[in-house]
């Protein structure tokens, strides 16, 4: 019998349904499944790593697994990039040039303007979306960045997180950078991972490669054939620089020649191996004002020891991804899965400045932008300390302009040192070498490529429509047969870049480019003119000689400009504008025991260049204390609420804690603890009670200092008060019941990135605030009477100085 035409969800069924099953025909629908032998597919993404940081591409560095794969594999020599992180990172996922897909700069501004809307639109298809539609398994770990920072906390859209766009799993840091060893968030899946203590040992890389491991173990457990695409998104090379002590230790001594001698050593491996034709020159040092490097004899005796170990702790970890890289091929080995998947590495963008001319001693004052001689947020240290959990640092730029050997200029410019990266293809079964093959690529290719290239070697179509809406096309061409045909052609013959004034336009060879210079006319570039394939390293300005040529391609990057939303250009002083409604985030807020830790940026907008008051409210119940440094799988709530019996289980496997209800509300003799704490050993400060006393401690980007006065018992309420002063100066008053009992004056305010780790209520989770006090104390949950903690911010009052400073800025200290 047929179905009636008035039943309904019978519409889109392909068999057929009678009254019973005995007149009727089954139908089962399936997901999406990949052809049968589709590969797998790696990309390994590492940030601020120069051209020549890696083995295949002239260093010193150890990367056996990189030189294994490189044996075997592809390199293209004349492989671009974005000059910025989030940039490039949404150019690679989704094929698109970066201002068309949003991100015109790093997630960490908002502007209002399409090409700087730095969240991925509803119409852009990524990499992952389109493989998981063709049945693959799609995981990431690693750095994201395609997030705003106002956005990064659980309460905010997702639409632009991981697993939102197109990955089934994912683990790491949504934020451009961070600690290797105190996080400030991770994020697994669609959660933040509330954790209090890191363990022993504990390395950001480290976690990173165990959690990649386990998601292909996990597939490999429950399906044998499901190709899988895996995004390593390393945090490595970021800073602050921080390395294992053994991976620093096998560099102990190496880099004593200094930097002019590594540049000399790395471009003669350059040539030797055949990246560049014979008579290519290497740049010769950066000496323009704001880029330059200083030559090495010139250093004094403890300025060259000082430098050495910097160059030491960056060579650990570029070792480090590469026995990560080789943990995930020895796992593919064991499968028997090597020889059909699929692997890229790559790097976002040039080697980077932000050490400027000496190295950083405290990483994240760099992002202060503070040009007043008698704010010390950089204070020395000792050098033991450098590259450890203790400090967060970054190399000299003399570092980084030997890591892009052999090119001008830096991350952040739109010159080669920029944006010309190292690039590796492995796929033993998919792109054999022959004998007569080097395996080297000199053609242009661009970031935007690698998304169509990996769907044409995975023989996988692209959808044309994302969530009901035309999806936008590729601006990559797919670079296929240049990596099975050494004669290929590029078919990526123009470009265009921008990046914060810096542009720069690619055509068959020739390319324009035009250094922003701070307090010049934004839009007045001073083009600079090369034939790149006779002088790949930009030595010779050819726009005198060739006026029509330089016009020609002046009036392409204007038009690509409006074609891809480059415009309008704004200064580095507009990127800091932010939409309205962020307001609502330096409105008081009441943070009870049990928060978990709030986000860093939500954090830190209620006390950036403010006047602020934190009140510690002592009349809650007082309850019995959970163990310190009990890791999220076995922590208790600090509080009560009534509904639940005292210690009964929860659905996780937590124990509320018991509450006692015979003592006193306040403060009583034996209670001790953390109030509150914001920050970490880069920078923070805490509240705590400690032997009858309560303590104020303020880490100033590493300079430690505190104050402490004595609590009487029945006291109800502590308050902290912060009022700025001037040159970017705190003044701080502890007062107890209104009355003020200490003083801790004249205290570097935390400004630009800082405090890193966001504000924990009743303990002091993740990274320590008082490196001593952690050693002695762990994080140090309070044990007495807490209510709640409420912060109370006053307006914001940016200094002029610090605005003139940010456009002053040669390079932008950008994440």
């Amino acid at each position: 019998m047929p179905v009636p035409p008035h039943a309904r969800g019978y519409e889109s069924f392909g068999g057929s349904a009678g009254r019973t099953s005995a007149d009727s025909t089954p139908e089962w629908t399936s997901p999406p499944t990949a052809p049968a032998g589709a590969p797998n597919i790696v990309v390994v993404l590492v940030d601020d790593m120069g051209y020549s940081d890696i083995g295949p591409f002239g260093s010193e560095i150890e990367t056996p697994t990189l030189d294994r794969l490189a044996a075997r594999g592809v390199r293209l020599s004349n492989y671009h990039t974005t000059p910025l992180c989030s940039p490039s990172r949404a150019a690679l996922l989704t094929g698109i040039n970066s201002h068309r897909a949003g991100f015109g700069f790093v997630a960490n501004a908002d502007p209002g303007y399409p090409g700087l809307r730095l969240e991925l639109a509803d119409d852009v298809l990524t990499l992952p979306e389109i493989l998981r539609g063709n049945g693959y398994a799609t995981y990431a770990v690693g750095k994201w960045h395609l997030v705003r920072d106002a956005t990064m906390n659980p309460s905010a859209h997702r639409d632009s997180w991981p697993t939102q766009r197109g990955f089934d799993r994912y683990y790491g840091s949504l934020e451009g950078l961070n600690s290797f060893y105190y996080p400030n968030q991770l994020v697994s899946d669609g959660s933040v991972v509330d954790i209090e203590e890191y363990p022993e040992g504990y390395y950001l890389t480290d976690d990173l490669t165990d959690k990649a491991l386990s998601y292909i173990k996990d597939l490999r457990a429950h399906d044998a054939t499901k190709p899988f695409f895996l995004y390593f998104a390393h945090v490595a090379m970021h800073g602050p620089l921080q390395a294992k002590a053994e991976d620093q230790a096998k560099y102990r001594g190496r880099y004593a020649e200094g930097w002019d001698e590594l540049r000399r050593k790395r471009f003669a491996e350059q040539l030797a191996q055949g990246l560049f034709p014979p008579g290519t020159r290497q740049k010769p040092r950066n000496t323009e004002p704001g880029y330059e490097a200083a030559e090495w004899d010139s250093l004094s005796e403890d300025e060259r020891r000082r430098y050495a170990k910097y160059m030491e702790v960056y060579a650990g970890m570029i070792d480090s991804i590469d026995q990560s890289l080789g943990r995930i091929v020895d796992l593919l080995d064991d499968l028997g899965e090597f020889d059909n998947t699929i692997i890229v590495f790559t790097s976002d963008n040039g080697g980077t400045a932000e050490g400027g001319p000496e190295g950083t001693r405290s990483y994240f004052a760099e992002f202060a932008h503070i040009d007043d001689p008698d704010w010390i947020g950089d204070v020395p240290h000792d050098e033991d300390l450098i590259g450890t959990a203790r400090l967060g640092v970054h190399y000299p730029r003399g570092w980084g302009q030997a890591s892009n050997t052999p090119f001008r200029f830096y991350k952040g410019q739109t010159f080669a040192g920029g944006v010309r990266v190292p690039l590796v293809v492995s796929w033993p079964k998919g792109l054999p070498r022959t004998e007569a093959d080097s395996g080297i690529r000199h053609e242009y290719a661009y970031v935007t490529d690698l998304a169509p290239t990996l769907l044409e070697l995975a023989g996988l179509a692209r959808p044309t429509v994302r969530n009901g809406l035309p999806a936008k096309e590729f601006d990559g061409v797919s670079a296929a047969e240049l990596l099975r045909d050494p004669a290929a052609p590029t078919r990526h013959t123009e470009q265009y870049s921008e990046m914060t004034g810096h542009r720069g336009f690619y055509r068959d060879g020739w390319k324009l480019l035009s250094l922003y210079e701070a307090g010049a006319d934004l839009d007045a570039p001073h083009w600079q003119l090369f034939d790149v394939r006779a002088d790949p390293t930009e030595l010779h300005d050819l726009s005198e000689q060739f006026p029509e040529k330089a016009a020609e391609l002046a009036a392409a990057w204007d038009d690509s400009a409006w074609a891809n939303t480059v415009f309008p250009l704004l200064t580095r002083a507009d990127l800091f504008r932010r939409r309205p409604e962020e307001a609502r985030f330096a409105a008081p807020i009441r943070l009870l025991p049990g928060t978990p830790t709030l986000e860093r940026y939500r954090s830190q907008r209620l006390i950036a260049y403010r006047d602020f008051t934190i009140t510690a409210d002592l009349t809650g119940r007082r309850t019995e204390a959970p163990p310190n440094g009990a890791l999220p799988t076995d922590e208790h709530l600090p509080v009560t609420t009534g509904t639940t019996p005292a210690g009964a289980a929860l659905p996780s496997g937590e124990h509320l804690p018991v509450t006692t209800g015979a003592a006193p509300a306040g403060y009583q003799q034996g209670d001790e603890g953390v109030l509150v704490a914001h920050g970490d050993p880069l920078g923070g400060y805490l509240l705590y009670v400690e032997n009858g006393e309560v303590v104020l401690g303020v880490n100033s980007y590493g300079r430690y200092a505190s104050v402490a006065a004595p609590l009487a018992s029945g006291a109800q309420e502590i308050t902290v008060r912060a009022a700025i002063r001037p040159h970017l100066r705190w003044d701080f008053v502890v007062e107890v019941d209104g009355v003020a009992v200490a003083e801790l004056a004249d205290q570097v305010q935390l400004v630009g990135m800082a405090p890193w780790t966001g504000i924990s209520v009743g303990v002091d989770a993740r990274g320590p605030v008082d490196w001593e006090l952690r050693e002695r104390r762990g994080p140090f949950r309070y044990t007495g009477a807490l209510r709640a903690i409420t912060y109370t911010p006053g307006p914001i009052q940016v200094p002029q100085a610090t605005i003139d400073a940010v456009e002053r800025e040669a390079e932008f200290v950008a994440e």
